[in-house]
Order: structure tokens, then sequence, then C-alpha cells
């Protein structure tokens, strides 16, 4: 393989990804719910919650810190509100089912909220919050993470990178969906920086003992990720502000693990002695457009205001203001019509834990 990168089909893709897991025994369908997420975050060029998972998730099962045949069970249940125990199973499972749940508690109570334990990564979280929108639905998806961002003035990580996705319906112009992780750059972009010996930008990372680097393997040695806006003067604190409410909403409402206790989601780090919940966690939200006004009268509202934000003077005439979602959806288009450009070393990282675990390589991926 050249130092390039290459290109694969975004459905020759799916089929990879499907195979390497059925292949371990996991149901094809979940298979396939697992690839569809991994390459949507392809197609909207996130590749740090891509195809580079997919030796995380086989490193997990390698060691038996997840199960691959999970069934997501509702714990207890309202009319408008759920829990859900995902199995141990990965995040995609426990986060469709739950996500479903929602919607489905939407449709009678005019919104609903469902929240999960005993889980693990999910993937993008604008995949479930757009699950919503298809039903004239606000969506909106939560997830704790993995502890590798420090609270203000502190050296050591206690807070995941703790995305939040909101997606809103639309008449004639693209779904509004804001997905971000609650810190400057995530854990996997941090990872792909390093594999391609990148640095990351000032003000995203620190050392153990608290000192700004732009280093990237610095995770690896106790270094953290700073909150989202930085250090104190950028106002890192509201940062940290919503990384802390996205991690009560998903553990403390669900009995998940929260903070420094959540389970990692690499098999290189080691598991604790002591956790005082379930899993990692997640929240889920549907909320019926119609309950509040008809329909169509909110979808074209929304309308107006994107195309009233879109009409701003531009700093650059050559730069459009930006509307959240512009660039995903550019993406997607591109790489459904060009092909998904692919990091070999992703694909050199993924072959080799395959032939450790005597997996044969994909048809589809054997050739690069």
């Amino acid at each position: 393989m050249n130092s390039d990168k290459f290109i694969i089909n975004y459905n020759d893709l799916k089929i990879a990804i499907t195979d390497i897991f059925t292949t371990i025994g996991m149901d094809k369908n979940d298979a396939e719910l697992v690839a569809d997420v991994l390459v949507e975050a392809e197609l909207r060029g996130i590749p740090s919650h891509g195809l580079v998972r997919v030796k995380d998730y086989l490193g997990l099962w390698q060691k038996n810190r997840l199960n691959i045949n999970a069934k997501p069970k509702i714990i207890k249940e309202s009319l408008a509100t759920g829990l859900v125990d995902g199995d141990n199973g990965l995040g995609m499972i426990s986060g469709d089912f739950a996500m479903n749940l929602a919607i489905s508690k939407a449709q009678n109570a005019g919104c609903g909220v469902v929240v999960v334990n005993n889980s693990n990564h999910f993937g993008i979280a604008g995949y479930y919050a757009i699950k919503a929108v298809k039903h004239d639905m606000i969506g909106i998806a939560m997830t704790n993470a993995n502890p590798t961002v420090a609270p203000t003035f502190a050296k050591q990580a206690m807070l995941g990178t703790n995305p939040i996705a909101f997606a809103m319906p639309t008449k004639n112009e693209p779904m509004f969906l804001a997905d971000f992780a609650t810190v400057p750059i995530a854990r996997g972009k941090v990872e792909l920086l390093e594999k391609q010996g990148k640095t990351v930008p000032e003000g995203m990372l620190q050392t153990a003992d608290g000192i700004p680097t732009i280093d990237p393997s610095v995770l690896r040695k106790k270094g953290t990720i700073l909150p989202l806006g930085g250090d104190y003067e950028h106002a890192g604190y509201k940062g940290y502000c919503l990384t802390a409410i996205v991690d009560i909403l998903t553990a403390i409402l669900s009995g998940a693990n929260f903070g420094n206790f959540v389970p990692p989601q690499v098999s290189y780090l080691p598991e604790k002695d002591y956790y005082p919940g379930k899993g990692l966690g997640h929240f889920f939200a549907a909320i019926k457009l119609d309950a509040f006004r008809p329909t169509d009268e909110v979808k074209n509202y929304m309308d107006l205001w994107i195309r009233t934000m879109r009409a701003t003077t531009p700093i650059d005439p050559n730069q459009p203001v930006l509307i959240p979602n512009d660039p995903e959806v550019e993406k997607t288009n591109f790489h459904k019509k060009n092909g998904i450009s692919i990091l070999p070393e992703v694909i050199n990282e993924l072959n080799q834990i395959l032939n450790e675990l005597n997996i044969p390589v994909p048809d589809k991926l054997s050739n690069f």
C-alpha cells in the first residue's frame, strides 16, 4: 500500500464492516446497523467516528469487555419516558432501540425522553437525532464518554468529550443539525492527527502537569483535552458546564457511570477496580412539532430562520455564512459521488488486529 489515501465506495465500506462483525458472531441486522452508523460518519466527514473505531470495538470484544449479542431491554417507563439497559452492547444497538422508543412515545405524548445505561460507544450522535426529523419531530441525542477532559483548573481527566446532537425539521431548506462535542477537538481526531504525524492546534490539549501542548500523543501520557473554549480566560468554564450537563443527563439520570468512572472505550486502557454505575450512558429525546403549532407552520418558520441567517453579510464574499449541517451535507454528496478517502494507517491497523484475531480481511478491503 502506498502512502496516499485510498478511495472506497460507501456501500462497499458498509459491506466490509458488516462482514467483520458477522464473522465474530454478531447478528447480521445488528452488524448492518453498526456499519450504517460508522459509514454515515465517514460520509459526513467525521472519520474520527468511522472505520477507525472498528479496531477499538474488536479490541474490547477480544478482552470480553463488550457483548456483541446484546439485547437492550426496557427497565422502567411511563407515557413519555423510559429507562433502557443496553446489555453491555455497542451503543448503536441500544441507541437505535432507545431513539425509536422515544419517537414512539412522542407520537402519543407529544414528547419522549429515553435514557440508557450499561452501554458503550454509539458513534455519531447526529445519527439518532436525524431519526426524529423523519417523523416531523425535533431530535436530541447525547452520550457521555471515557474521561479525556479536565475540568477547569484541573490536571486530571474527569469527563468525556460528551457530544450533543440537535436536529430540527424544515420544509424546503436542508434539515438543521448541530452535532458537536463539548470540547474543541474529539479524542478520535487527536488519534488521527497522531497517526498522520501532525500536531494539534494550540489551546486544545494540556500535559499531565497542566501545561499547554500541541502534541497529540499526550493523551497516552495522562495528558488531557481542555473544555470547549480552552483556558479560563477564553471561557473554557462554559464548555466545562456543557460537558457536565451531558454527563448528568446521560449518567446520573440513567444510573450509568459518570465522569472518570466511565469505562474506557479502547482496549489498551485498563478497566477500573470499581464502578458505581453500569457502563456508559445515553440520552435521547423526540419532540413532536404539532404539539405546539401546526407542523407546516413550524417547518416554514424554520426555513425563514435559515434563510435569514444565510442572508447575513459574509466577512469574505467567497465564504458563505455557515448554517449548521452545511459542511456535512456537502461532504456527504461528494463522498457518495466520488467515494470515501481512508487513511492507509487506519487500514493497516485494522488489518493488523484482524490478523491477530484470525478474522479474514473483507474482500472490499483486501485489495488495498
